[in-house]
Order: structure tokens, then sequence, then C-alpha cells
């Protein structure tokens, strides 16, 4: 194969960015201005799925909505401090639901451009990689959503009371709150499967990985540390970093397997 000038690698890049991007700027719109309804369409009756421009009433909108009532303790209320608060929120939901929309294009663009340097072997491990990748960070975010965030705020509402004072929050706090977590613990619970393909790679024995395990164990408690708002006295740092430790275990044990069968396979 013949190699080509580096010229046309930062020309494809770039071309390939770009699609990306308006991916995500397509979905950004699609979230922010529409909101949806689902229409039966007689014949033959069939379902259909109808986009209507709508600000005020957008699927973003809504999920705020939707997070607003699923985690928010009774006697917490929202309120806003910014006149933009509530566009700034909005769009800040937009955004993360427009990059998980659009992620399979932004996937198959990365790997158009970085497959044709691989060599065979790690092509097929990173294609079988995409998976697990987004399972384990649907797996993160939804710990975050169920186990996380309720705790802390039924904390915050508990302290609020203890000092005597209106237990309130900004609804652009809020939102941040909430997205910053759920992307920390999604990208968090990647761990695992990224000690497993260093291992692959050959890049970090598994013997290493279970060498270090009291420094992989230390990283989880102060990750746990960095992440957590400090306002639960402990407990969701000590829920966090159990679960970081226990997800290193994991990637230990992974790492031990795939080291086992390239060593049988003489690879």
């Amino acid at each position: 194969m013949q190699e080509q000038p580096l010229i046309s690698h930062i020309v494809e890049l770039i071309g390939r960015l770009r699609k990306a991007l308006y991916t995500i700027l397509i979905s950004f719109i699609l979230v922010f201005a529409f909101k949806y309804s689902i229409t039966r369409i007689d014949p033959p009756g069939i379902l259909v799925i109808v986009p209507i421009p709508s600000i005020d009433d957008s699927f973003s909108v809504s999920v705020i909505n939707f997070f607003i009532h699923a985690t928010v303790p009774k006697g917490v209320e929202i309120i806003t401090i910014s006149p933009f608060d509530p566009l700034l929120a909005a769009a800040q939901i937009s955004l993360f639901l427009a990059v998980i929309i659009a992620l399979p294009i932004v996937l198959w663009e990365v790997w158009a451009f970085i497959s044709p340097g691989l060599y065979e072997h790690e092509r097929r491990m990173l294609k079988a990689s995409v998976l697990p990748a987004m399972v384990l960070f649907a797996l993160g975010s939804l710990f975050a959503y169920a186990i996380i965030i309720p705790v802390i705020f039924k904390f915050f509402l508990f302290y609020a009371k203890a000092l005597n004072v209106e237990p309130t929050i900004s609804l652009r706090s809020f939102v941040q709150t909430i997205l910053a977590l759920m992307l920390s613990m999604g990208l968090a619970f990647q761990t695992p499967l990224i000690m497993t393909i260093l291992t692959r790679f050959r890049i970090v024995k598994a013997s290493t990985w279970r060498q270090y395990w009291r420094w992989g164990v230390l990283a989880s408690f102060l990750f746990a540390l960095i992440v957590s708002p400090g306002t639960t006295g402990g407990i969701i740092e000590t829920t966090i970093g159990l679960t970081m430790s226990a997800l290193y275990i994991v990637g230990v044990l992974a790492s031990m397997i795939v080291d086992k069968r390239q060593s049988l396979n003489g690879k």
C-alpha cells in the first residue's frame, strides 16, 4: 500500500471532522427546536413519529422535566437565577443528547480515518470493543442517575432543613450536576475495557495491573473525591470508590484472560 503524503491525511481528517460536526449540529437542532408526536396513518395503520417545531416544548425541555420529576425530592425547589438559565439548560441537555444520537456516525468517521493504519487483529479488537463500550457507558450513566444523584439531592434537602434555609437550586446548576455525574460515571465505567485493550495490544501486561492493584484502588477513591460534590458525609465517595475498585478488579481479571489466550496462541 502506497503511503499518502501528510497533507492528504490532514485534508481527510478535516473532511471527516466536518461530517461529524454537521451530524452533531443537525442532531442538536432536532433535539433543541422540535417536539415529537406519534401519528397513525390509516391505511395501512402505520405509526409515524412526526417532528413539530417547538422551542418551549421541545424534546430537550421534556428531558429536563423528566429529570426534575424523577430525581428531585419533594421539598427542593428548582429556580432560575439568570434570565438565560432555561435557555442554557436546554442547550446543554441538547448538546449531550446530540452527541449520543450522532455517536454512530462520529465513530464511523473516526474508524474510517484510523482503520487503514491498523493491523487486521487490531481492527477486530476495536470493532469488538464498540458494543461493550456503549453498554458500559450506559451502565455508568444509569448508576449515576439511579444511585448517586438521588442520594446527593436527599442530603442537600437534609442539610438545608438542618440549617433552616430554603432548599433551592438553580436550573442551570441542576442540569450541570446531572450531566457531569452521568458523563463522568459513563466514562469511568470504561476502565475494565481500557485495561483489557491495553493488555491486548501488549502495552500493559496483566501482571502489571495485578501488581499495582493498590494504586488502582487509590486512584478509584481519588476519582470519587473529585467527581463527588462532597455533601453526603462520605457515603457517595465511598460508594463510587468501591464501585471503581470493583471495576478495576474486573479489568485485572479480564486482562489476565486476554494475556493467557495470547500466550496459548503464541501471539
